[in-house]
């Protein structure tokens, strides 16, 4: 099995976590990646563009010219989809593009992007993240220490201190064990476990 090396804020390893094999050392399938990326993407969509159809348009109440005698092509309004101001034809309306992907596809996608990052060493362990009031410069100072860009942070329970602290940051952001997602995991570079949080999610994908 894999093994972690787990740090303090200090960057100081104290430890190491042993990793389970089928979760952060299972091999990347990148098809079933790709289809959940686009599930939560497509589910993110907002889906209210809209055109007015014929029924919609306001006016055209009124027969423009009678029905024969005229001359001209026969018309029962002025907001027929051929007319300029008329209504659009099979035009957009508010929709939801979400669907689904079978729950052992997401979960095999979720274990494919746990171990890639693991293998790309871009997954790290931290002991405890301790902060007793809201700092936004110490909790800076401890992503600089360690040198992470763009980081996700995978935490265990509320900590509403750590959270408040890195809000204001745009490169960071904190989810719970439970929210753990594919597309979080591929859009930002380091992924940071407290360590509780590691046997959280290994339970959770495993059970």
């Amino acid at each position: 099995m894999p093994m972690a090396d787990v740090y303090n804020i200090d960057r100081q390893k104290v430890s190491e976590i042993e990793l389970n094999d089928a979760v952060f050392g299972s091999d990347v399938n990148r098809d079933v990646i790709y289809d959940v990326v686009r599930m939560q993407q497509a589910a993110r969509r907002r889906g209210t563009a809209a055109s007015k159809g014929r029924s919609d348009v306001s006016g055209g109440g009124k027969k423009p010219w009678r029905q024969k005698g005229t001359g001209r092509a026969r018309s029962g309004t002025s907001r027929s989809p051929l007319w300029r101001g008329g209504g659009i034809v099979f035009g957009p309306q508010p929709r939801s593009y979400a669907f689904k992907v079978p729950r052992k596809v997401r979960k095999k996608a979720l274990i494919s992007a746990l171990s890639m990052k693991c293998k790309e060493n871009l997954m790290f362990v931290l002991k405890d993240f301790p902060m007793e009031e809201i700092k936004t410069k110490k909790f800076k100072e401890v992503i600089d220490r360690f040198g992470w860009g763009k980081a996700l942070f995978v935490i265990d329970q509320s900590y509403p201190v750590l959270e408040m602290s890195s809000r204001n940051l745009k490169d960071v952001k904190m989810i719970r064990s439970e929210g753990i997602n594919v597309y979080d995991l591929l859009d930002y570079r380091e992924v940071v476990f407290l360590e509780p949080s590691v046997k959280k999610v290994e339970g959770a994908l495993l059970a």
